[in-house]
């Protein structure tokens, strides 16, 4: 893997290497959030879902962009 590059140059804003953790507390509150709801109310129509109960705003990374002129060491992996 010494060669490898990234193909497109869509990186991270923030210097955070990864959102995992992130992304774990989220889906774990999105699964507690479901199985409460449903345990008390059983004929609930709608259900919650990642988006309504998370903001990727509040994540590690702040989101991607598309750079226009990248520097050689953003295209490492």
């Amino acid at each position: 893997m010494a060669r490898s590059r990234r193909k497109t140059p869509i990186i991270g804003i923030t210097g955070a290497s990864s959102e995992k953790e992130d992304k774990r507390t989220t889906n774990r509150l999105v699964r507690h959030k479901v199985r409460t709801l449903l345990l008390t109310n059983p004929e609930v129509e709608v259900l919650p879902g990642l988006k309504e109960l998370s903001n990727p705003l509040y994540m590690a990374k702040d989101g991607k962009c598309w750079r226009d002129c990248p520097k050689p060491k953003w295209m490492r992996k």
